[in-house]
């Protein structure tokens, strides 16, 4: 099935994809794909609205049966797993495996999402007061924004999406513009579903398309208790404030300047497998991307050269293409600051290989790069800052605790990893002593992190937490509750306060 033709199945003809004022292109070739309409500010003031008058309705639905809509979802993502990945390859550029791993990535959390459903707990806590009970129970919050990234245009949505209405809440979506495609597609996917569950309140999902002015006004709004926002940080310098502003809640995932350091110890051969996955993987624009390798300076001469001859090897084209690892940055933009972070090395010395642009005779428009190795003296200021592009800087050490500090000498503090075969090297580095990172590997790479865990960063990172373990929390709001089955109303502290009634 052809993406196009998988858009009519969805009800997405022809005609909705013309005339708009947002250029939808194919980083493939650079193509015009579509072009798509934004929403106007009064359109989406209405669609807060409906999502607020669901929400109403919603909140009362008993969380296991709102765990039966994520279910019926997650059947039907199976269904459309092929086609969909190959939407957001498409429309994303990054390789199919990637793509349709993506879509895997939503069914793994519809999966996890249905167990949450019943498992939303609370907490039987000892009073000090005697014939008293205290309790903590958990709510709906209400409304939830959700401002995805290009890079991974439906799995961070789908990780919101399937905890926000197992908890109780409708969701109102503001993809990219870069891939609003793959957004209209998961929502005429769920509109299937919802149909065929029943009983679901019109507006429990929603999408809002727009540029940088329709997802402020979602932040802005003060029926959108929760903002879920995922970006770069300077998005996030202005998306947090603003919530804040209002007392909302404003859930951050900005972003990374990921760290491998290789030990004396390690498995090279397997550093080098998760090197080159980690580096090269969507094109460098994850946001778990590989970006500084710190290595011994007794391993360094022998790593070097191994992962010099890979980067120079792996395929960079077309990704729909079978053997294809690499393929296009998002867009023009994203190759010039790509070129000019190398350039910036070079000045501070880093001696560059690869980095070159690819196949601009077969597509001139699109802008496929050679992952580039970018060996630095020391950890410079360009080193210290987040360039979405296959760009690895390395760099030598002698004692680990040098390692971690340089590891954890950047403003960002998503994923991090060592690669060791000592016990006490590893142990060292996941404690409070080590890595300063919401995620902290041992002998695997910073990427491909599973639903299960919480998935998120410290300092400019934004602390946010979604998909697993009990990130659920973020979406909920809590409250403690004291029982009186006595027949006395005694005081906490032992407080005395007799009125004479």
């Amino acid at each position: 099935m052809t993406s196009l033709a998988f858009l009519q199945v969805l009800g997405i003809e022809p005609k909705m994809l013309q005339g708009g004022d947002i250029v939808v292109r194919s980083p493939i070739d650079g193509a015009e794909f579509a072009r798509v309409r934004a929403d106007s500010p009064a359109e989406i003031d209405g669609k807060i609205a409906k999502a607020r008058a669901a929400f109403l309705e919603w909140r009362r639905v008993p969380a296991p049966r709102r765990g039966e809509l994520i279910r019926l979802f997650g059947e039907d993502l199976r269904k459309y797993k092929a086609a969909l990945g190959e939407l957001v390859t498409i429309e994303n550029g990054k390789i199919l495996e990637e793509g349709k791993g993506e879509v895997q990535e939503m069914i793994d959390i519809c999966d996890f999402a249905v167990g949450l459903s019943r498992q939303l707990y609370g907490l039987t806590i000892a009073s000090e007061r005697p014939g008293h009970r205290m309790m903590e129970t958990w709510h709906p919050l209400g409304v939830t924004g959700v401002i995805t990234a290009f890079n991974f245009p439906v799995a961070v949505w789908a990780w919101n999406f399937a905890l926000a209405i197992v908890c109780g809440n409708p969701v109102v979506w503001k993809p990219s513009e870069k891939t609003p495609l793959t957004a209209l597609a998961c929502q005429r996917i769920f509109e299937q579903t919802a149909h065929r569950f029943g009983a679901v309140p019109a507006h429990l999902s929603q999408v809002v398309l727009g540029k940088r002015e329709a997802g402020m006004k979602i932040v802005d709004d003060s029926r959108v208790p929760l903002v879920s926002a995922t970006g770069s940080s300077r998005m996030g310098h202005e998306v947090g404030p603003r919530v804040a502003a209002r007392f909302g809640r404003a859930l951050l995932e900005l972003g990374g300047n990921n760290g491998m350091i290789v030990a004396p110890t390690a498995d090279l051969d397997l550093a080098v497998r998760a090197i080159t996955f980690s580096a090269v993987g969507t094109a460098g624009q994850r946001c778990t991307t590989l970006r500084r390798l710190i290595v011994h300076d007794t391993i360094y001469d022998r790593l070097l050269p191994r992962l010099k001859k890979v980067f120079d090897s792996v395929k960079v084209g077309n990704p729909l293409e079978s053997g294809t690892l690499v393929g296009p940055l998002i867009d023009g933009a994203a190759f010039e600051r790509m070129q000019s972070a190398l350039a910036r090395a070079r000045v501070d010395g880093g001696a560059v290989s690869g980095g070159q642009r690819q196949l601009e005779n077969v597509h001139p428009h699109a802008h496929y790069v050679r992952p580039a190795i970018v060996e630095m003296p020391q950890q410079t200021a360009i080193v210290r800052e987040e360039t979405f592009a296959p760009i690895l800087y390395t760099m030598k050490y002698r004692e680990l605790a040098d390692a971690v500090r340089l590891h954890n000498d950047v403003p960002q503090g998503l994923a991090s990893c060592i690669f060791t075969g000592d016990v006490r090297e590893a142990e060292t580095f996941v404690s409070t002593e080590g890595s300063d990172c919401g995620i902290v590997n041992v002998n695997i790479g910073p990427s491909g992190a599973e639903i299960g865990g919480a998935f998120g960063g410290e300092k400019e990172t934004g602390g946010g937490r979604e998909s697993g373990s009990d990130a659920w929390k973020a979406y909920m709001r809590r409250a403690t509750n004291t029982i009186n089955y006595s027949r006395e109303l005694p005081l906490a502290q032992g407080i005395s306060f007799d009125v004479g009634a």
